[in-house]
């Protein structure tokens, strides 16, 4: 059983805040509510140590109890910018800096408030000192809004919660990643490339660190940062990410970029000049990266291909996929539908293996590279 600190910033999502707590409890644990005056004005702290099924006459010094997690949620714009520059004046920020252990804060607030360059500056100050986020996630907000600032549900942070509780699986393994999309040049300014974010590879890069494994992230044109603590290295061509998966050494490779498939023969030296001739473009394969890593592949070692395919028929290619690259798991990512895949937090894949078929419901793409390292760690022992 842990101890846990549950602090409850003041935002409307305070009510959602009291099935964490049961989650918490139910999952065996001993939960500490520290519920801030603001947070008061939503749901009485009452709640929240009913839900815990302790006194708050217990805790005398709530905010100096010694604990294995500490866990803000809802954590509005507010509270997120004092986590930030240690400002303790209530008893979740005072607990926040006499805490020494592994934080876990889930954002809610307004979209508006979330994309403010000084919120961002401070979830970037946090993740830096290694606290992790769960969301915020993409939908309507309690005025009316649409746009990323929800706190994420309940049931997804108390996972996460028993995750970061969870002995560091991958100690000691090397995961070698790839996140992006490469972009290959036509001229000086033009490119061909694709829409990939590099969400589901920050993620996994995120996940595999979080877990304890030396991460090497292979990162081309991310759309979203990349996580602390993993050595990031810039690929952002198909040329300069074999060069990159070619020179690592790596227990599993987790190859989730979408690397161009062709590049031009020949780019511009300089900027084309637009005019009213067509422009004949002659395309050239590149090399297969997932294939090159599955044919040098020596015994212990885990190679896990991604492909993004449309529909049935893509998925009937991606089947032949482990025994033409030699790869042990490929992640099929049908990117035919908008609501997952590129461009999207959120994802549904089906992971193909020797062993057979399993389709991951949609989910976040945290969660779902949680999934998918799992498998891989299995496939690891």
């Amino acid at each position: 059983m842990a101890r846990i600190l549950q602090g409850v910033s003041g935002g409307i999502a305070a009510y959602k805040a009291c099935e964490l707590t049961r989650l918490l409890v139910k999952a065996g644990h001993e939960v500490i509510p520290l519920v801030t005056p603001g947070a008061e004005r939503f749901v009485r702290a009452e709640t929240f140590f009913a839900l815990a099924r302790r006194s708050p006459q217990e805790d005398l010094y709530a905010h100096l109890t010694r604990a294995d997690l500490l866990v803000v949620a809802p954590c509005t714009a507010n509270t997120l910018a004092k986590l930030a520059y240690g400002i303790a004046d209530n008893l979740l920020t005072e607990a926040a800096l006499a805490h020494r252990g592994p934080v876990l804060v889930a954002p809610a607030m307004n979209p508006r408030m979330w994309a403010h360059a000084a919120t961002r500056a401070n979830v970037q100050t946090l993740r830096e000192r290694g606290v992790e986020l769960v969301g915020p996630d993409e939908g309507e907000t309690a005025e009316g809004e649409w746009g990323v600032g929800r706190m994420s549900e309940p049931a997804e942070i108390a996972a996460r919660a028993l995750q970061l509780l969870a002995p560091p699986s991958l100690e000691g393994r090397r995961v070698l990643v790839t996140a992006g999309g490469t972009r290959e040049p036509l001229d000086a300014v033009r490119f061909l490339g694709n829409r990939s974010s590099g969400r589901m590879g920050v993620a996994l890069a995120e996940e595999a660190r979080r877990r304890g494994a030396e991460v090497v992230l292979l990162a081309a044109n991310l759309a979203v940062p990349p996580p602390a603590g993993v050595e990031v290295i810039e690929t952002p061509t198909a040329a300069a990410m074999l060069d990159g998966a070619s020179e690592a050494d790596f227990d599993v490779a987790l190859l989730a970029a979408a690397v161009a498939d062709y590049r031009p023969a020949e780019a511009e030296a300089g900027k084309r000049a637009k005019d009213a001739a067509a422009w004949t473009i002659e395309l050239e394969p590149t090399a297969d990266i997932a294939k090159l890593l599955g044919g040098r592949k020596r015994e212990g070692q885990v190679v896990v291909a991604f492909g993004a395919e449309l529909g049935g028929e893509g998925l009937e290619r991606k089947r032949h996929m482990l025994e033409e690259k030699n790869v042990d798991l490929v992640v099929f990512n049908d990117v035919s539908r908008r609501d997952i895949g590129f461009d999207a937090a959120e994802n549904e894949v089906v992971l193909i293996s020797p062993a057979g078929e399993r389709t991951l419901p949609k989910a976040s793409k945290r969660q779902i590279a949680a999934l998918i390292l799992d498998e891989a760690e299995r496939l690891l022992r």
